[in-house]
């Protein structure tokens, strides 16, 4: 199977292009080829499919490194754009690309080689998230073991929890992290961000990813992390967001519009491995 190894801030994937390749990813093999010790070693894999909608250029899937499938990816949809052009797969400025959500994209390259990413609008219906709550609100309360923690929930095609701390350094984000992943009030898991507020153009960001844990760097966190940012008045529209492995610029004007996120993607190598 032929393969490419790409990261976007640190953040890395392994990416299988399937319209050209007949192969069969089970959970087990996901798991396997996953692995950093024995395997290629990646926090998501990338499969690229054939769309069957005239309207749209590319399908792909994003399996996490558990083997369970993701619905969105902010770092991934980079470098799944970097790779349809280095592999000549399109030549146009701009293309349409859609997940198993359902969610249209469409990406381009600036004059900086950053990728412009359109997200969509940012969703807080709390059972389009899905959240277990009796209406939307900009802040909710979660009850943990030892603590009551205060967050805001999205969609950014995936389900965020977003937790504002003094110093993200200094936060427990293993420990915070696997207790809010798969607490109750969130029936298909989540996603958490942990913000630190800079200034209102700026913020510090760590995410524990649901079915990965801590990465480097997490696309649609930053978009989440902005967007709740701004409902509950504390950022600017436009926001620099600095993670583990390098920075996004984030840019929303609120309700009613689509969330842009520009960042790098990085190419690392080509290759071919026995299944």
């Amino acid at each position: 199977m032929k393969f490419s190894k790409m990261h976007g801030l640190g953040n890395d994937f392994m990416i299988v292009n399937s319209i050209n390749q007949n192969i069969i990813f089970s959970t087990t093999l996901i798991a396997q080829l996953a692995n950093r010790h024995t395997g290629i070693g990646f926090d998501q894999l990338l499969i690229i499919e054939q769309t069957l909608n005239p309207n749209i250029d590319f399908q792909y899937r994003i399996f996490n490194a558990d083997g369970s499938e993701a619905l969105q990816c902010g770092n991934g949809i980079r470098c799944f754009t970097r790779f349809v052009y280095l592999n000549k797969l399109t030549d146009k400025q701009q293309i349409k690309a859609s997940t198993r959500y359902g969610y249209t994209i469409i990406s381009n390259i600036n004059k900086n080689n950053d990728i412009c990413v359109n997200m969509g609008e940012p969703n807080f219906e709390p059972k389009m998230i899905p959240f277990l709550a009796v209406k939307k609100k900009k802040k909710y309360l979660i009850q943990l073991k030892k603590q009551t923690i205060t967050c805001g929930v999205v969609s950014i095609g995936n389900p965020h929890c977003i937790i504002q701390v003094k110093n993200i350094s200094t936060t427990e984000i293993k420990i915070l992290g696997k207790e809010l992943e798969k607490h109750k009030c969130f029936p298909e898991y989540t996603n958490i961000g942990f913000m630190e507020i800079i200034n209102i153009h700026h913020i510090r960001l760590r995410v524990y990813e649901r079915g990965v844990g801590e990465t480097q760097a997490c696309g649609t966190g930053a978009c989440a992390a902005v967007a709740v940012g701004i409902t509950q008045g504390l950022l600017n529209n436009i926001i620099r967001v600095d993670l583990p492995g390098g920075t996004l610029e984030i840019k929303w004007n609120g309700v009613g519009t689509p969330l842009y996120m520009i960042g790098p993607a990085t190419h690392v190598y080509d290759g071919i491995v026995n299944i």
